[in-house]
């Protein structure tokens, strides 16, 4: 069993920066420290998308779109991973996901096929 909690959403102007966090829990000492986590969004009638992913051992990939504006990092010691937002656009707005899935290095397709355990998600709201 794995749960990801995230918190940290909000409304916020655009321009604006927030920061989500996501608390990583499991079976086993060893989960947080091996596995690869990652931030995806979902905006209203489109696909769930891949935004940053860190490897176990801090090798990070982003998506076009928020690379130089999000930053993820994570703390294998209290199994956290965070992701730092700024210069926030409106279309920004969505529903974040912490994910993880249980591989030492993030693989690049889980940017399209997303990852084996989810959180529930939390609501980013940017306005113009």
């Amino acid at each position: 069993q794995v749960d990801l909690v995230e918190s940290g959403g909000g409304s916020v102007q655009a321009g604006g920066s927030l920061r989500l966090s996501c608390v990583a829990s499991g079976s086993g000492g060893s989960f947080g420290r091996d596995v690869c986590l990652g931030w995806f969004r979902q905006v209203p009638g489109k696909e769930r998308e891949g935004l940053a992913t860190i490897d176990a051992d801090g090798d990070i990939k982003y998506q076009d779109s928020v690379r130089g504006r999000f930053t993820i990092s994570r703390d294998s010691s209290t199994f956290t991973v965070d992701l730092r937002m700024h210069n926030l656009k409106p279309e920004d707005t969505g529903t974040y996901y912490c994910a993880a899935a249980k591989t030492f290095v993030c693989f690049t397709h889980y940017f399209r096929l997303g990852m084996a355990y989810w959180g529930k998600g939390t609501l980013v709201t940017v306005s113009p």
